[in-house]
């Protein structure tokens, strides 16, 4: 009969990747030992290797858990059927709260993917693109002939653009919070976003 998992192993499993991301964003993945992350947790080396077999794993465990719930919460959102200005809204607002809880992850995935292999890698990268399929299309729901004109993508990484670095210069326990800073990323871009023109329409309106 196969044993079952001890009480607590998947909570000392999300410990580890935990310290493991924060190391990797820390010194880099290249740099960073299994030694050091055994060292981080309280484990010895024997154990950590009893939850994850090298550093790659951690990697990968890293990457496409974060991505993971990414992907869930802009689901979520979308499934909701909110009016167009509030899905917006709320998918800045959660995926802001989202990375205020993952800055470690966030910067493991977007600095050190590029260690990965191209099928982990790709696999990864589907899946943020399915993030950003996600904001697209409510940036559609706003700007139906943005989606024509093709521009709902670049819009919206235009968006991301603001988003996804937060992380590098916000406290987390600075003046300015993650709840503060949503909102204000959703109305510098839904400011803005009536403003822009497909180029088709700026050549008719000199």
């Amino acid at each position: 009969m196969a044993r079952g998992r001890a009480a607590g192993y998947d909570d000392q499993r999300e410990l580890i990747l935990a310290q493991a991301a924060a190391l990797f964003a820390q010194r880099g993945y290249p740099a960073t030992s299994m030694n050091e992350v055994a060292l981080a947790c309280g484990l010895s080396k024997a154990t950590l290797y009893h939850y994850y077999r090298d550093k790659y794993t951690l990697l990968v465990s890293i990457a496409e858990g974060h991505v993971g719930k990414l992907v869930s919460l802009v689901a979520e959102v979308l499934a909701e059927g909110l009016a167009p200005e509030l899905r917006l809204r709320t998918l800045i607002r959660r995926i802001v709260e989202e990375y205020a809880g993952a800055q470690h992850a966030h910067r493991v995935l977007t600095e050190d993917t590029r260690f990965l292999a191209p099928a982990d890698r790709q696999r990864i990268l589907d899946q943020e693109r399915a993030v950003v399929r996600g904001f697209a299309q409510a940036v559609a729901g706003l700007r139906p002939e943005l989606q024509a004109a093709a521009l709902a993508t670049p819009m919206t990484m235009l968006l991301f653009g603001m988003i996804n670095w937060m992380f590098t210069w916000v406290q987390p326990d600075g003046a300015l919070a993650y709840d503060t800073l949503a909102p204000m990323v959703a109305d510098l871009f839904l400011g803005g976003l009536p403003a822009v023109q497909p180029p088709s329409l700026k050549d008719n309106n000199p």
